[in-house]
């Protein structure tokens, strides 16, 4: 007996089924409960009071470590970010060459970007800048006196860009792939038009690898912002010294499960939701201006 149209789709949807109940289990649901939360006082022991943009409100205008948290993470991404796409692009530039090794080059180069986020890392990241960390007995051997550099609030945070620097293997790979695909003949043609090395770096290699370049960025931009892990176990929680490593998600930490404020990390959250759309739909926009693709 033929199966009609609508039992195929029945049959469809209860495989379907499992997937649905996990999406608004633990992402739908959650998602909405947040938004609502973020338009009331919610305690997490009490039960939740509506209060409009309250929230919102006391963030923008009232809130100094809200502005502090913003701050030093704009100021991880925008110096992070460029170094580490530099850092990545270089190496992928002479893993191409034909080395021998590569493989365990590019597997040795990879491994900071999986175990870069850990807390291991973090710990040991920890202990090279600290009073008597590994950084100031180097300095020690030239006669230079270091200091906490991560106890510094003028140092803190480029602890914290060097490690995010260090963590340059996901994009170096990518990279790595995308030089693979420009065709030699483009540099051949170069070659013949009288362009140097450097030449065919900047109007042949950069132009035709500025898709490779746009997608790392996005996706590092958004990942920077979301940083949490570094900047909890460096700063003991704190975000010191002097809110000098108060990441934006530890700040929303410190808020939701350290003072039960779940009203207000919820709006902070959001809040941070709308900064990474922004920040993203402006590097889409501007795209347009420097992006090539080869059609």
């Amino acid at each position: 007996m033929p199966i009609k149209g609508w039992q195929r789709d029945i049959v469809g949807y209860m495989f379907l089924l499992p997937w649905i109940a996990g999406f608004l289990v633990f992402a739908a649901i959650p998602v909405g409960a947040s938004l609502y939360f973020s338009f009331t006082h919610y305690e997490v022991l009490t039960p939740p009071e509506w209060a409009g943009l309250e929230n919102y409100h006391n963030m923008l205008f009232r809130d100094s470590n809200f502005v502090d948290s913003l701050k030093v993470t704009l100021i991880y991404v925008l110096l992070g970010v460029p170094l580490e796409l530099l850092f990545a692009l270089s190496l992928a530039l002479f893993l191409l060459k034909g080395i021998r090794g590569l493989a365990i080059y590019r597997a040795i180069f990879y491994i900071p970007s999986l175990i870069g986020g850990s807390v291991a890392i973090a710990i040991l990241w920890k202990h090279v800048f600290g009073a008597s960390g590994l950084l100031n007995g180097v300095l020690a051997w030239f006669g230079i006196e270091g200091t906490s550099w991560i106890a510094h609030p003028d140092y803190a945070l480029y602890t914290l860009i060097i490690l995010k620097v260090w963590q340059f293997g996901s994009p170096m790979i990518i990279f790595l792939a995308g030089l693979k695909q420009i065709p030699t003949e483009y540099y051949e043609a170069a070659a013949i038009d009288g362009a140097g090395k450097i030449g065919q770096f900047f109007r042949v290699t950069i132009p035709l690898l500025t898709p490779i370049v746009f997608f790392n960025l996005v996706m590092q931009v958004i990942g920077s912002f979301q940083a949490f892990t570094p900047a909890y176990i460096i700063s003991d929680g704190g975000g010191g010294p002097v809110n000098a490593t108060l990441f934006y998600t530890l700040y929303l930490y410190q808020k939701g499960f350290v003072s039960l404020s779940m009203g207000y990390a919820s709006a902070l959250a959001w809040t941070l939701l709308v900064i990474i759309a922004v920040s993203t739909a402006i590097l889409f926009l501007t795209s347009r201006k420097w992006v090539y693709y080869n059609s």
